[in-house]
Parts: structure tokens; C-alpha cells; sequence
């Protein structure tokens, strides 16, 4: 039960009296380019000019990039742009039944290697922070390894697997994938071309499917807390806009995952050549959530001992979930400070460029 009982009957009260508490305005942006394959928008404090290179956010499949503008308080573009930096999304959009061929490769090869030179055209020819959640931050690390010509000024993964035997998730599909084969998932992504929106947000929710078993009690504990609740409502808002996953993306991360674990090798055939990680050489700060089940810290970690061309790697394990680490309560404190920092260390040297 909530301690304060009249601040919790005032949240009740204001919860029924609208559409919610949270203040799920985007955060002003404006659109530098878009095309078919994605559009990239620019979040620019409108009271100061940028004291540091551009940072580009980089979205994984299926979630949409409000997960970087959670709600009004609790966002990470908001916080950085505070800090003085121009900051720069990447979003895909919905993914239809003619993106059933997209695969890894036009993730690395194409988009993500665009969407670095705009950012980096629009902001004066100067080099990007390139960072990404999730799966965007697994496309961002190899479009970094493939294409070392990319004017990066660092790498910023977060939340982002690459030993795929310590997510205890994957350890439970393993046996069925051995017992039923090619024959587990395949044929619905090849039927429908792609993995539908539903199922994907239910894969997120099954990977802390404890907080949705204890979600009742959990809002009814905080009943007396606005932000929790706030927060509650944002993550929600998140979870029910997810997009469907292209289905040869999906296949190819399929056997990668489940079969050969690929990811930890460091290794990676793309395009029809090897792509290796030992040739990223840019400073990287590899970024796990302590709580993350989906991406726990093992995993996550695994990255670090891959990146032997970077002239250096920090690696930080902070309070959150897969989602929470991004843009948790807890990550306005812990995460997006160590982002920020880093950041600022890793300001490419002007006078050499």
C-alpha cells in the first residue's frame, strides 16, 4: 500500500480526470532528410548554439525511437541536448510486407552508413558520436567495423548482446531449435515476410515477464508517486507502438543467434566479406543495464574484449532493465551522465582535422 494516501487519492483523482499523467510530448525536432528506407530528425536546443560534436541515436528494428523521447522529464535526447550537443535519431518507420527482403547487410551497408554522412553534412562536415540501443546498437558497431571511411568520432552500444549463450532467454529456445530445426520459426516469417508488430512487443514483455506479472501490485505500491507512475504510463505508450521485423532480418539473426553465435566471434560475413570488429578505431564505451535480462551484463560485456583496434573502451553496468537502462528513472542519475562524459572525452581534436 502507498504511504501517503492523500497524495496517492490526488494521483487517482487526476489519473481519471485526463488521459493520463505522464507528459508524453515529443520533445521539437525537425526533419533533415528522409526517404523511403528511414528518416532522420535533429532535436537542437533552441537557446544555445552546439558546443560539441553531433550525436546520432541509432533505433533497433521493431521499437520505435520514442524509446530516446520516453516522456517530458525522462528522455535522453532532451538531457543531451541540454548539455549542448546537437542530437540526431534515426527511425526506420512501420515495416511493411515489401521489406520482407531487407537484410542485415542494408542495415549496416546502407542505412546506417547514410545516416552517419547526413548527420555529418548537416552539421558542417564534422565528425559523429554514433550510438545505439538494442539491435541498433549491434547494426551501429558492425556499420562501424565495415565502413572505417565513416567520419565517427566515437561508438556508444548500449544494451546490445554479443555473446548470446549467457541470455538466459536464448539458452531456453536452444533445445527446441535443435529438436524441430529450421522448422521452429521459419515458416511464419517466411509466410507473412515478417515478424507481426504483436509478437514483438510480447517478446519484449517476455523477457521481464516478472514485471508484468507484478505490475498491479507494483501500481498500486506507488500509487503515491506521480513520476513512478508517469513512468509507468511512458513505457506503456512505448511497448504498444512497436513495429513488425523484416523477415529476412530476422532469419539472419535467427541462425546467427541461435545457432553458430556469431556475434562473439567477432566476426561476421556481410555483403559477401568478412567484416571484423578488431577494425573499429574510435573510442567506445560499451553500456549494460545491471537488471537487463533480454542483454544481461556477461553478455553485453563480451563486446569489450572484441574491440582490439579501439584506442580505448570504457564499460559501464547501470541500474535498468534492457529498456530501463536507456531511460529509466535511474538513468537521468547514472547512465546518461556516464554518456555524457564520455562524450565530451571523446571530442575529435579540431586542430588535427
Amino acid at each position: 500500500m502507498p504511504r501517503d494516501l492523500p497524495r496517492a487519492f490526488e494521483n487517482v483523482c487526476a489519473r481519471l480526470g485526463s488521459n493520463g499523467l505522464a507528459d508524453l510530448r515529443p520533445t521539437p525536432s525537425e526533419v533533415v532528410d528522409s526517404n523511403a528506407e528511414r528518416t532522420i530528425r535533429r532535436f537542437r536546443s533552441a537557446d544555445r548554439a552546439a558546443t560539441g560534436a553531433p550525436l546520432l541515436l541509432v533505433t533497433p528494428l521493431a521499437a520505435t525511437s520514442v524509446a530516446f523521447d520516453l516522456r517530458r522529464g525522462c528522455s535522453v535526447v532532451e538531457y543531451l541536448m541540454e548539455t549542448g550537443r546537437d542530437v540526431y535519431v534515426v527511425d526506420y518507420g512501420p515495416v511493411n510486407f515489401q521489406d520482407r527482403t531487407r537484410g542485415f547487410e542494408h542495415w549496416v551497408d546502407d542505412v546506417i552508413p547514410d545516416a552517419v554522412q547526413v548527420v555529418s553534412d548537416d552539421a558542417g562536415g564534422a565528425s559523429v558520436h554514433l550510438a545505439g540501443w538494442s539491435l541498433g546498437g549491434i547494426f551501429a558497431v558492425y556499420a562501424a567495423a565495415a565502413h572505417p571511411e565513416l567520419p565517427l568520432a566515437s561508438l556508444t552500444p548500449i544494451a546490445s548482446p554479443f555473446d548470446l549463450r549467457q541470455v538466459p532467454l536464448f539458452a531456453t529456445l536452444r533445445p527446441l531449435d535443435r529438436l524441430f530445426g529450421p522448422y521452429t520459426v521459419a515458416p511464419l516469417y517466411r509466410a507473412l515476410g515478417n515478424i507481426p508488430a504483436p509478437l514483438t512487443s510480447l517478446g519484449f514483455k517476455a523477457a521481464s515477464v516478472d514485471k508484468y506479472l507484478t505490475r498491479p501490485f507494483t501500481v498500486l505500491a506507488n500509487l503515491d508517486d506521480r513520476d513512478h507512475l508517469e513512468q509507468l504510463e511512458a513505457v506503456d505508450r512505448f511497448m504498444n507502438s512497436m513495429y513488425a521485423y523484416p523477415g529476412r532480418t530476422f532469419g539472419q539473426l535467427y541462425h546467427v543467434v541461435m545457432r553458430s553465435n556469431e556475434f562473439a566471434t567477432g566476426h561476421m560475413e556481410i555483403g559477401g566479406r568478412r567484416v571484423s570488429l578488431s577494425d573499429i578505431d574510435v573510442p567506445t564505451m560499451v553500456i549494460a543495464g545491471a537488471g537487463d535480462g533480454l542483454a544481461p551484463v556477461k553478455a553485453v560485456h563480451h563486446l569489450t574484449e572484441l574491440l582490439t583496434g579501439a584506442p580505448s573502451v570504457d564499460f559501464g553496468a547501470f541500474p535498468g532493465g534492457h529498456l530501463g537502462v536507456l531511460t529509466g528513472r535511474a538513468a537521468r542519475e547514472t547512465m546518461w551522465p556516464a554518456l555524457a562524459d564520455f562524450l565530451a572525452r571523446s571530442e575529435p581534436d579540431i586542430t588535427a582535422q
